[in-house]
């Protein structure tokens, strides 16, 4: 076989491994805008609660009012039970591994990205495009060892912001308006 047939064929296998770290990376940003709300909500609803509570137990002390008293039990019942789960969940630290692990993908990202713009120029040769691949697919291992587990919600996020929104895509036109006139692509040509 041929050494231009042989890139082909290594091309082939690392935009497939491009695409799935790019849907993994978005997954993982998703991730963490989906458990960092659901940490904020819990911390408001604990905030609530207790306000709530503490009232309702100086009305209780300060009055005779028994729907206030039992309205009080039941909310810090509620309390107790979201604050044992988050004694057992810090979503804070989860949402920060997922946004760390992002990262981490974001530039394995570009690294593939650079990977498949030196063959398409034609300035890299099979042995060291081998040498890189099997570095990046290194390096992917080691960051999906550190990964936290995504939710579904945020894969079907990740798909939307994908497939619909468009959110790593952009046209010359929005490039053109990051770059120096000497760097613009002349679009209307």
């Amino acid at each position: 076989m041929d050494t231009d047939s042989q890139i082909k064929i290594l091309e082939a296998q690392i935009r497939e491994c491009f695409g799935r770290v790019v849907w993994t990376h978005k997954t993982q940003e998703k991730c963490t805008d989906i458990i960092s709300k659901r940490h904020s909500n819990v911390k408001y609803t604990q905030i609530g609660l207790s306000a709530l509570t503490t009232t309702g137990v100086l009305i209780t002390v300060f009055g005779e009012n028994n729907a206030i008293g039992i309205t009080t039990a039941i909310l810090s019942a509620i309390l107790f039970a979201i604050n044992t789960y988050v004694k057992g969940h810090d979503l804070g630290e989860i949402a920060q591994k997922h946004s760390d692990s992002a990262s981490d993908l974001w530039n394995v990202r570009e690294e593939y990205f650079s990977l498949l713009t030196d063959i398409k120029a034609g300035i890299i040769d099979l042995e060291e495009l081998t040498e890189k691949r099997d570095s990046l697919q290194n390096k992917l291992s080691s960051i999906y060892k550190g990964c936290p587990r995504t939710i579904n919600k945020a894969y079907k996020k990740a798909t939307k912001a994908l497939k619909l929104n468009e959110e790593l895509t952009l046209s010359d036109q929005e490039i053109n308006m990051f770059l120096p006139d000497e760097l613009k692509k002349n679009i209307n040509a």
